[in-house]
């Protein structure tokens, strides 16, 4: 005999439609953050050159934060009621980091991360207005921790490439 349980109804002070709209924000900065973790973690693996032996640590920096934040946001999503989504199929269509195929060059790959950290600045940032709207205090929280992350491992590739 099968039972099939049923879904509690979520009550936290912020009606259904909102925490929908957030939940697809966040599934977007799950998406890119996802991406950026790929990203570095193969420019780690793959590094080569003069500056390997720190952007070899450095990478590896980042892609271990980024694999406890992938987690938070996930778990964001789901105390909101919601999927989150995992898999590469859905990352791919809503992530706004694109893939990079083939090994690029050190200082390539900086400028890729850069772009990569700035992306998910921007997309964190774009779900604050609905977040501050309907006083999602949680997600603003985690929202300003991951933009004061990902600013600043901008600003750390960034003085990389400086001459």
């Amino acid at each position: 005999m099968q039972t099939q349980s049923k879904v509690m109804p979520v009550n936290i002070g912020i009606n259904e439609e909102d925490r929908q709209e957030i939940a697809q924000g966040l599934s977007r900065l799950l998406a890119d953050s996802y991406s950026l973790y790929l990203k570095t973690h193969n420019f780690h693996w793959n590094v080569t050159g003069p500056m390997f032996q720190t952007l070899h640590v450095l990478f590896e920096e980042e892609y271990t934060e980024l694999a406890t934040a992938v987690d938070e946001i996930a778990e964001r999503i789901r105390a909101l009621g919601y999927p989150a989504p995992g898999t590469y199929s859905e990352f791919a269509e809503l992530s706004s980091i694109p893939e990079t195929k083939g090994v690029p060059k050190a200082e390539d790959m900086i400028r890729l991360l850069v772009e990569g950290q700035e992306a998910v600045v921007r997309t964190a940032r774009s779900i604050f207005p609905v977040v501050e709207r309907v006083n999602d205090e949680p997600t603003a929280d985690l929202l300003t921790q991951r933009m004061q992350v990902h600013e600043k491992n901008a600003w750390m590739l960034r003085s990389l490439l400086e001459q």
